[in-house]
């Protein structure tokens, strides 16, 4: 895994173990909102093949530390040997919704391991999805450094 900081990504992996992070995802079609939670999983999970049929082939992330990263690299970070992230809440959530795509994104602080050592990270995030062929995939994610509380 390359660094704690550019494990997320979002990013956006999503409100995973959070009963009441889901009540923005209400208002967003069904599939959608099934998508987030399944990336949610995948993410914390570290599971692979999730991640691939989640994240666009042209998927790309702008990491915190400034880096351009594309999917086979995104998945690579969150199933590499000694990789784990603990399931996190997202703060400030940000949920817009238009047809074909959304915009989902918020604050979370991420803990885990990278290379099997301990990190803590607090991002801003912003996962951009699009709906293609009758299937909702991540298209792009932003992530930078926020300060920790």
């Amino acid at each position: 895994m390359k660094s704690a900081v550019a494990l997320f990504a979002l990013v956006a992996a999503f409100h995973a173990g959070d009963a009441r992070a889901t009540a923005p995802h209400a208002m967003l079609p069904p599939a959608l909102a099934r998508a987030v939670a399944a990336f949610d999983r995948a993410q914390v999970q570290g599971d692979g093949a999730a991640l691939g049929r989640l994240l666009a082939d042209d998927y790309v992330l702008f990491n915190s530390r400034g880096r351009v990263e594309d999917k086979a690299a995104f998945i690579h970070d969150y199933t590499a040997p000694g990789a784990s992230m603990k399931p996190f809440t997202v703060e400030d959530e940000v949920v817009r919704h238009w047809p074909g795509g959304a915009v989902l994104g918020g604050v979370a602080t991420l803990e885990g391991t990278s290379a099997g050592k301990p990190y803590k990270v607090r991002l801003r995030f912003a996962d951009i999805w699009a709906e293609r062929d009758g299937r909702w995939q991540v298209v792009f994610t932003q992530a930078i450094r926020a300060p920790l509380p």
